[in-house]
């Protein structure tokens, strides 16, 4: 026969057990869909629909935008990926690189290589690239407010509203304090301390994921949306966008031309009115090439195509760039906890110093071993058009006779300001010139410069606007 309890300690067993009840509750809140009534697959909806508003992409551009613009009129997002919630390769921390090394149709990700040969990845995806990042959130620096025109107060209010929904103080942890502590003493200064502000020296900056390693992505913010007023169709692939050019001093969109995962095609028309915008937000590979489909980019390269021409406009899609990413692993004897870009380090000679860590990178299932995994590309030796499937397929062979001790430790990143290296180019014109910021890296170190960059180009998984990492 049990004894009975004493009072406090049946009080105790009840408010433990409350407090549990309730932190799982929140827990399985962040993991689960949301339920938006105005999230739809494409394949429900109508041959021809009206809008105010239509938006091509539904990324860190694209949802915020829907939810602000939803209050006071009819928005379409189209969205070529499905959602994000529910799958624990996007959801949990501890699962980061995994949708990078899916390569299977219904991946988050999309892996590409670029004409210099480096390996890539595009999301696709309700939330866009960050479901894929390490989630790192910093706003902007004040200089870049005031260059670019926007209202800085305006600015202030708009990420206050962001960070609502998506950043958090991550809880900063041995690995990420010993980084932040070495950054220190090697005089990365001032220590700022947490700040989502952009400062010089080392700060610990925001996560997109929550203090219970949970993924919060930029479809979170859909939860401002007016549901009366937005309609997001996923797995929505638009094929071209349409314009008016009889009549026109300069053609004017006016429909975007879709096609739901059957293939089946489906018109959005604007509605009629002045305001009435057809949004291009498809990231930076998606929307030049979704302009050049539908006939505005360098004429050249529409005919080439056999792309009629709606407007020549010559730099759509040019001057694409990838930025140059150092990683150093440091192995640990011991586990070392599962940590993304929590710290970093903003160097006034121009370069971002940050970390990762984990207790084991390698423990993903199907021989994946996370962002070790030669699927992924990023922190390969060999350069990238020497990566064969045949070369990828001895390299997974090789690393799965390694012990997984060999996995344990944490990485160290070095990323460039600005870009000094830009894809082959097909320009009538010539070459294109480099950024004048990367004009004095190329004078000086001129070709072996260019060679170490086609070789160990990396993507440091930046997502510009508002979370990178």
């Amino acid at each position: 026969m049990v004894g009975r309890r004493s009072a406090p300690s049946v009080a105790y067993f009840l408010v433990t057990h409350a407090l549990f009840f309730l932190l799982a509750c929140r827990l399985s809140a962040s993991q689960q869909a949301r339920n938006y009534t105005f999230v739809h697959d494409a394949r429900t909806a109508p041959e021809i629909s009206y809008y105010d508003y239509i938006i091509v992409g539904g990324g860190t551009a694209g949802c915020p935008l829907a939810a602000t613009l939803s209050q006071n009129a009819t928005v379409l997002v189209l969205e070529r990926g499905g959602s994000p919630y529910g799958d624990p390769n996007i959801t949990y921390l501890a699962n980061f690189g995994a949708p990078l090394a899916d390569a299977s149709p219904s991946s988050p990700s999309q892996r590409f290589i670029s004409e210099d040969g480096v390996i890539n990845a595009r999301a696709r995806v309700l939330g866009g690239g960050s479901c894929l990042n390490a989630g790192f959130y910093s706003r902007a620096e004040a200089d870049y407010i005031r260059d670019v025109g926007w209202n800085s107060e305006l600015a202030k209010q708009s990420y206050e509203w962001v960070e609502k929904k998506v950043a958090f103080q991550p809880p900063m942890k041995q690995w990420q304090s010993a980084v932040r502590d070495g950054l220190i003493d090697a005089g990365v200064l001032p220590n700022n301390g947490f700040t989502y502000d952009h400062m010089y020296g080392t700060k610990v900056g925001g996560s997109i994921f929550d203090t219970a390693g949970h993924r919060h992505t930029a479809a979170d913010l859909l939860d401002y949306a007016n549901p009366d007023g937005l309609t997001v169709l996923l797995k929505a692939t638009a094929h071209k966008v349409l314009f008016h050019t009889r009549g026109k001093a300069r053609p004017t969109a006016h429909a975007v031309v879709f096609r739901d995962s059957t293939g089946a095609k489906h018109r959005a028309y604007l509605n009629s009115g002045a305001h009435n915008e057809i949004i291009i937000s498809a990231g930076s590979l998606g929307s030049p090439q979704l302009l050049i489909l539908s006939g505005v980019g360098p004429v050249d390269q529409l005919k080439a195509h056999n792309i009629t021409v709606v407007l020549d406009q010559p730099m759509v899609g040019q001057l694409m760039s990838d930025n140059p990413m150092n990683a150093v692993f440091v192995p640990s004897p011991v586990p070392v906890e599962v940590s993304l870009i929590e710290v970093v380090g903003i160097t006034h000679f121009g370069s971002y110093i940050e970390a990762a860590s984990g207790a084991n990178f390698g423990s993903f299932p199907d021989n994946d071993y996370g962002l070790f995994s030669p699927k992924i590309g990023q922190l390969s030796t060999l350069p990238p058009k020497q990566r064969t499937p045949e070369a990828l397929e001895r390299a997974i062979y090789n690393m799965s006779k390694l012990d997984r001790a060999a996995f344990r430790g944490g990485f160290i990143l070095e990323k460039i300001m600005g870009p000094i290296s830009t894809a082959a180019q097909h320009d009538s014109n010539g070459p294109r010139e480099l950024a004048p910021e990367a004009q004095q890296f190329v004078g000086v170190v001129g070709a072996v410069l260019q060679g170490h960059c086609d070789d160990h180009m990396a993507l440091p998984w930046r997502v510009p606007g508002w979370c990178c990492g």
